[in-house]
């Protein structure tokens, strides 16, 4: 069964890397402020109040201490969750300049200004960051993610394909280069490669969580609801099928959608 969702309202799903339905922020990949958690050390779930009130935490312990690397990256990805995009950016602009030639900062920095809008500007700060004779997975994802949000899907598989050269087992590359593909309306390739990441060790809740997007987008309701119950409470499981049952009866199919732009 071909989905009907035009590339507007996947992006709007799909940025956050969870399945999300309008208003509901539950799902978002978060920041605990215990001890020196660095970004990547994170859960899946937190309401706009945490995510206040990490953005709060992180950002006394950046005034106090504005070079150290921990500091920044947490503050960042809280304004950043928070939809603080310019503070971001101008935090991570800061921390460049502080850890020059961090492929971590980088990609936070690049995410941070595609997230703003920035993709020429995010792309030069990924590309000018990767050193060829020793090439970081990080950089390579976050730069396939940009161009996916550019529309170019061709060079961000490119892209993903050499984060997996290098990390073959990293759930998360699975994840961004499943989401490449439904952006493009393979729908066949989106599930199979989500299917792949849901089976590695690393599989996070929004992982699984996209997943039961693409089952759901389908219409393989049974099978979404049952993985998105097991990630959400029921009233937000629920209420994510109910927004892909009504997104799909509204709209016309996804080749359609597609030629429509």
């Amino acid at each position: 069964m071909l989905f009907s969702v035009r590339r507007s309202t996947l992006l709007a799903l799909l940025l956050p890397l969870a399945l999300a339905s309008a208003g509901c922020s539950s799902n978002r990949p978060v920041l605990t402020t215990r001890g020196d958690v660095s970004v990547t050390g994170s859960v899946d779930r937190m309401t706009d109040a945490q995510i206040a009130n990490a953005a709060s935490a992180w950002g006394k312990r950046y005034d106090a201490d504005p070079k150290n690397r921990t500091n920044i990256l947490n503050y960042a990805a809280a304004l950043r969750l928070g939809g603080r995009t310019d503070q971001a950016v101008a935090v991570l602009e800061k921390g460049m300049v502080a850890s020059q030639n961090d492929p971590e900062m980088s990609a936070a920095y690049g995410k941070a200004l595609a997230a703003n809008g920035n993709f020429d500007q995010a792309l030069r700060v990924i590309r000018q960051t990767q050193k060829p004779d020793q090439p970081d997975w990080k950089l390579y994802s976050a730069e396939g993610a940009i161009l996916d949000q550019q529309g170019n899907p061709a060079e961000a598989r490119a892209a993903y394909q050499k984060a997996l050269q290098i990390a073959p087992g990293e759930a998360s590359i699975y994840n961004n280069l499943a989401l490449s593909y439904l952006l493009a309306g393979d729908v066949a390739n989106a599930e199979k490669t989500l299917r792949q990441a849901t089976a590695l060790p690393g599989a996070t809740s929004r992982i699984r969580q996209n997943l039961a997007l693409v089952l759901g987008l389908q219409g393989k309701f049974k099978e979404a609801d049952a993985i998105a119950r097991q990630e959400l409470d029921p009233a937000q499981a629920e209420t994510n099928v109910a927004y892909l049952k009504s997104m799909l009866s509204q709209t016309n199919t996804w080749q359609e959608a597609r030629k429509k732009g």
